[in-house]
């Protein structure tokens, strides 16, 4: 059983930063996709990018482009998103999701199947 733990949210001022983890354990990430997604107040689900193992792809939502990076590192059984010039849209809550043999660009496209972490906060203020 795939278990997943984010850590890393928090509250930070307008342009900044922060570091989000997804740790797995239950499975290594060689066959997976790790994908993050957020959940915004009165707003839907989101993709918001997605790494893959298996063949390297790596994914962004246009919203996020040039300011977040997934990273992973296998040592450590952990996918990173690093999160830079954070806008207070960038509020919500993060989740990430492992989806086993199936593209990222099809990850980031539904909202269920896989294991899914129980959330971290982020909040960003104007």
């Amino acid at each position: 059983e795939v278990q997943l733990v984010e850590s890393g949210g928090g509250l930070v001022q307008a342009g900044g930063s922060l570091r989000l983890s997804c740790t797995a354990s239950g499975v290594t990430f060689d066959d997976y996709s790790i994908a993050w997604f957020r959940l915004a107040p009165g707003k839907e689900l989101e993709g918001v990018s997605c790494i893959s193992k298996s063949d390297g792809d790596i994914e962004y939502a246009d919203s996020v482009k040039g300011r977040f990076t997934i990273s992973t590192d296998n040592a450590k059984n952990t996918v990173y998103l690093q999160m830079d010039s954070l806008k207070p849209e960038d509020t919500a809550v993060y989740y990430c999701r492992a989806e086993l043999s199936i593209p990222c660009i099809v990850v980031l496209s539904t909202s269920h199947g896989g294991s899914w972490g129980q959330g971290t906060q982020v909040t960003v203020s104007s």
